[in-house]
C-alpha cells in the first residue's frame, strides 16, 4: 500500500516541477532580487531559466514572433530601494532638475502614446500591470527600460485622484525634431500665439490646448511663463504639447527672431476705453486677463502691483499707443500673432512695443460693465478661434478669386 501511494503521488505531481536549490529560502531570495522576464507567450519559464541582464536576453524564434497575437516585451521588476524610482518625484517637482538633465515626466496612456507617436524618446516606463504596455506602440517602447512596480508606489508618486498606473521618463522633446500629426499639420494656419507672463499651470495648459485646436503654427512662451513641462500644465494641455511646436523661456529679442517676416502682432485686451461713463475701470495690470498697461488716453492709473515686474521696462510714458478694435472685427491678415498676458500683471510694455513695431492692434473683448475681467485662457480661446475663422474666410475668398474666369 505504501508503494502504491508513492506511485499515485508521483503521477499527480506537476510535470517539470523541481525543487529550487536552497528550498523555500532560495525562492524568497530570488523573488526579492530584480530580474528580467519575458512576457509569457507559451509555457511558463522557470526563474532559473530567465536571463539576468539585457546582454543575456535570448532572441525569440522568428516563427514564435509571427504566430504570437501580442509579441513579448522584456521588462524588469523593481526592487525595494531602486534609486530610479526617486527620480520620478524629482522630475515632477523640480524645473531645475528637468532642465539640467533634459528629462520630463509624462503620466497616463493618452499622453504617453501621443508623445511616442510624435517621436519623443522614452527612457524609462514604470507600469503596474503588463496590460498597460499593450496599449502603447511596441516598436517605440522597446527603446525604453520597462520597469514593473507596485500600483501603491505609483499612487504615492502621482498627484492624480485616480492614477492610471503608467508613468514615463522621456528625453525633453525638441520641437524641431518632433513629428506632429499629419491632420494637425494639414489644419495649421499662419497664426502664432505669444504667451506673456502666464504663470498659472492650469491656464497655460488650457491655452496650449486652445492653440492646438485653433491650428496655431507655433506657440512662444516668454521667460515669465510657467514651465510648460510641469505636470499640471501637461494634464491641462491634453496632448497639445505633441501637436503644436512650443518654444519656451524666450526673451523678447528671441521672440522676435522666432517670428516670420512681415508678421503683424496683435494684443488681446479686455479694457474697453469706450465703456459707459461712470463705470470704474479695474486697473489693467492687476487681475485683468490679457490686459495692457494703461495709456494716457484711457486715464486709468496703473496698479502699483505691476511696478516691480516692469521696473526695467520703459515707464508709462514710454508705452506706445495702439489702435483698438473689437476682436470680431477684421484684423487677421496672414501671418499674424496674438499676445495673451497673464492675469496678475497683464501685458508687458515689451509686448506692446513689439505690436506697435509691426503695425498691430489691441483686440478688445468687451464684457458686461462691472465684470472684472476674463480668465486668460478664456480670452485666448476667444481670440484664437476668431483669428482662425477670419483667416479661413480670407483664404476662401482669395481662392475663389483665383478660380474666376479671365475676361476674353
Amino acid at each position: 500500500m505504501a508503494a502504491l501511494g508513492r506511485a499515485w503521488r508521483a503521477l499527480l505531481r506537476p510535470r517539470g516541477a523541481r525543487r529550487e536549490p536552497g528550498g523555500r529560502r532560495g525562492v524568497r531570495a530570488l523573488r526579492r532580487s530584480p530580474v528580467r522576464v519575458l512576457q509569457p507567450r507559451g509555457p511558463a519559464e522557470s526563474p532559473a531559466e530567465r536571463p539576468e541582464s539585457p546582454a543575456e536576453r535570448p532572441q525569440p524564434p522568428a516563427a514564435a514572433e509571427r504566430s504570437a497575437a501580442a509579441p513579448g516585451l522584456w521588462y524588469e521588476k523593481a526592487a525595494p530601494g531602486d534609486r530610479r524610482l526617486g527620480k520620478v518625484v524629482t522630475l515632477a517637482k523640480s524645473k531645475k532638475f528637468r532642465d539640467n538633465h533634459g528629462k520630463v515626466l509624462l503620466e497616463g496612456h493618452r499622453l504617453i502614446k501621443d508623445a511616442l507617436e510624435a517621436g519623443a524618446v522614452p527612457q524609462t516606463l514604470f507600469f503596474s500591470t503588463v496590460g498597460h504596455l499593450k496599449l502603447l506602440p511596441e516598436a517605440e517602447i522597446k527603446r525604453a527600460s520597462l520597469v514593473k512596480v507596485k500600483f501603491e508606489d505609483i499612487k504615492t508618486w502621482s498627484d492624480l485622484v485616480t492614477p492610471q498606473g503608467l508613468l514615463g521618463i522621456f528625453s525633453k522633446p525638441d520641437p524641431a525634431k518632433m513629428s506632429y500629426p499629419a491632420a494637425q499639420l494639414a489644419s495649421s494656419l499662419p497664426l502664432l500665439l505669444i504667451c506673456d507672463n502666464i504663470r498659472d499651470p492650469g491656464n497655460l495648459g488650457t491655452i496650449l490646448r486652445s492653440a492646438a485646436g485653433a491650428g496655431c503654427e507655433k506657440v512662444l512662451l516668454t521667460k515669465g511663463c510657467v514651465d510648460p513641462w510641469e505636470p499640471k500644465v501637461l494634464r491641462a494641455g491634453m496632448g497639445a504639447h505633441f501637436r503644436v511646436p512650443i518654444i519656451a523661456s524666450l526673451d523678447w529679442e528671441s521672440v522676435l527672431t522666432n517670428l516670420p517676416a512681415g508678421i503683424q502682432v496683435c494684443v488681446a485686451d479686455n479694457n474697453d476705453p469706450d465703456a459707459p461713463a461712470g463705470i470704474t475701470a479695474v486697473p489693467r495690470a492687476a487681475g485683468r486677463a490679457g490686459s495692457a498697461p494703461a495709456s494716457p488716453k484711457t486715464h486709468v492709473k496703473p496698479s502699483p502691483k505691476a511696478a516691480p515686474e516692469h521696473e526695467d521696462e520703459e515707464g508709462a510714458a514710454g508705452i506706445p499707443e495702439l489702435a483698438a478694435q473689437r476682436y470680431y472685427e477684421d484684423w487677421a491678415r496672414a501671418p499674424v500673432a496674438v499676445v495673451i498676458g497673464g492675469e496678475t500683471h497683464g501685458l508687458s510694455p515689451a509686448a506692446l512695443r513689439l505690436a506697435a513695431s509691426t503695425g498691430g492692434k489691441r483686440l478688445l473683448i468687451p464684457v458686461v460693465p462691472g465684470v472684472d475681467s476674463l480668465n486668460s485662457a478664456i480670452a485666448a480661446g476667444i481670440v484664437l478661434f476668431e483669428g482662425r475663422r477670419q483667416l479661413l474666410c480670407r483664404h476662401k475668398q482669395e481662392d475663389g478669386r483665383q478660380k474666376l474666369p479671365v475676361p476674353g
